[in-house]
């Protein structure tokens, strides 16, 4: 026995055709920006990261890709995006505690972590590193510094943002304006590595 299939009603054709000019203008731009981006002579996104290794960071940077670290984590533009991207983490997290934090992540962190931990988390093995590997790969994330104002700083941009502003004005309570201060009002210097 044949089962009879019924023909597409004229709204669900014209919402198939809605979706399909959708894809395929989704797909025509995604080819024209990366078309662009290839060709472009100025990087598209500006780079907002850097980094000035010592001798133990360039160590800590072998010894991190060595490690499998790049398994979960990107660094310098490498590895997966399964975990935290480590680009810019230098800026607001100090040599020490990411020691600290590589010797006993859920100690540093205050709570369970995903990976980094007691056995048999994946990462359980930076933990049982020597003590100068692991503190050769704590120099090199630590080197990963990020701009002021990048996604990956613990500073915003420098100045005033208007934006910022009236984000502050609508939508942080009345207390929190004379409880706390803002941070763009601290010297750079103050806030850095914590």
């Amino acid at each position: 026995m044949s089962k009879k299939t019924q023909p597409l009603k004229s709204g669900e054709k014209i919402l198939f055709l809605i979706v399909s000019v959708f894809i395929v203008l989704a797909v025509i731009a995604y080819i024209a920006l990366e078309t662009y981006r290839l060709r472009s002579p100025e990087p598209v996104f500006p780079n907002k990261t850097h980094f000035n290794f010592s001798e133990q960071g360039k160590l800590g940077s072998r010894l991190f890709r060595e490690a499998r670290c790049t398994s979960c984590h990107r660094a310098l533009r490498n590895g997966t995006n399964m975990g935290l991207s480590l680009d810019g983490v230098g800026s607001y997290r100090s040599l020490e505690w990411l020691e600290a934090f590589l010797l006993d992540p859920e100690k540093t962190y205050g709570s369970e972590t995903l990976d980094h931990g007691p056995a048999p988390k994946e990462a359980a093995y930076v933990a049982r590193l020597p003590d100068e590997e692991r503190h050769a790969i704590a120099v090199f994330i630590s080197e990963l510094k990020a701009d002021q104002g990048s996604v990956s700083s613990a500073l915003p941009p420098e100045g005033r943002s208007e934006f910022i502003d009236d984000m502050v004005r609508i939508w942080a309570p009345d207390e929190w304006k004379e409880k706390y201060q803002d941070i763009r009002d601290k010297d750079p210097v103050e806030t850095e590595g914590k």
